[in-house]
């Protein structure tokens, strides 16, 4: 079988207060991606703001913008100008009172293909999500652009296998996580350590379980008040798991990566999971616990 190659940029990066100049940044960095080849550029989460979810502050609302919107047209113009994909994780406000943390994709060609918003919605000590966004209520979504089909899921839904096995049965071909995660700078190094391997370890079975390529791009730095750094790591993996790229947790870094969506269809032929799935069985898992 011929090989199905597909340049994947992915944009590690730092932010600021200010969300002009991280729109800016960003383009800046997607030129840097497309100049190296790169089809599909994806940002990291609510890439032009702080991660603001670090307190519950009523101001951070007016960070929140239109999709379609601002954002979106300055990235759609992008897109056209380089030929490239681009995935947009921003902060949606959606009408009054209701917002939501969503992904926007935009081909090629510069049309805008749609959105995702988040499913799964944290609320942790400095990630006080649930304080800001609405559930996502548009299901899980998939993208056909010009170079693949893609499924798109935000931080939090990363540890759910849930989550990226609906994704797949609906034809992702690479499933992209933009991210949002770090150490409290309080904890030991062993902690990091653990922590880190935990979030990339569950990311790269859902490539096996699902035979598919997983991108997942985070930012990097401290931010606020430096209480939480986070941990960059962003990383690449094919559909055995195996990493192909790995960004370091303390640099910006524009990567790209080739990629063989081809090697799917072998993985599924040799490791059938997906032939083998028990679907007459799995009811229970709609349940929130099962009960004696």
């Amino acid at each position: 079988m011929a090989n199905k190659l597909v340049k994947i940029g992915t944009v590690q990066m730092s932010c600021t207060k200010l969300p002009a100049e991280n729109l800016e940044k960003a383009i800046a960095k997607i030129k840097q991606a497309a100049a190296k080849g790169a089809q599909i550029v994806c940002l990291q989460e609510l890439f032009s703001s702080l991660y603001f979810c670090d307190v519950e502050d009523y101001e951070n609302f007016k960070l929140a913008e239109s999709i379609p919107g601002p954002s979106t047209e300055s990235l759609s113009s992008l897109a056209k100008e380089l030929g490239v994909v681009i995935i947009a994780s921003l902060f949606e406000k959606r009408t009054q009172g209701i917002y939501h943390n969503t992904t926007a994709v935009i081909d090629a060609d510069g049309s805008y293909l749609g959105k995702y918003r988040k499913m799964h919605i944290p609320d942790d000590p400095a990630y006080y999500e649930k304080f800001y966004f609405t559930p996502g209520d548009l299901g899980y979504k998939v993208f056909k652009t010009k170079f693949a089909t893609l499924g798109v899921l935000i931080c939090w839904d990363q540890w759910y296998p849930e989550a990226s096995r609906i994704t797949s049965l609906m034809g992702a071909e690479v499933l992209f996580y933009p991210t949002a995660i770090g150490w409290a700078a309080s904890q030991d190094e062993a902690t990091n350590t653990e922590q880190y391997s935990a979030w990339q370890t569950i990311q790269r079975s859902h490539a096996i379980a699902n035979g598919l390529h997983v991108v997942s791009v985070n930012r990097v730095g401290f931010e606020q008040d430096g209480a939480m750094k986070f941990w960059g790591g962003s990383f690449i993996a094919n559909p055995l798991g195996s990493i192909l790229y790995k960004a370091s947790h303390e640099n910006e870094e524009v990567n790209v990566t080739e990629i063989d969506l081809h090697k799917t269809d072998s993985v599924r032929v040799h490791w059938p999971f997906m032939r083998d799935r028990r679907i007459d069985s799995y009811q229970p898992i709609t349940k929130r616990f099962i009960d004696e």
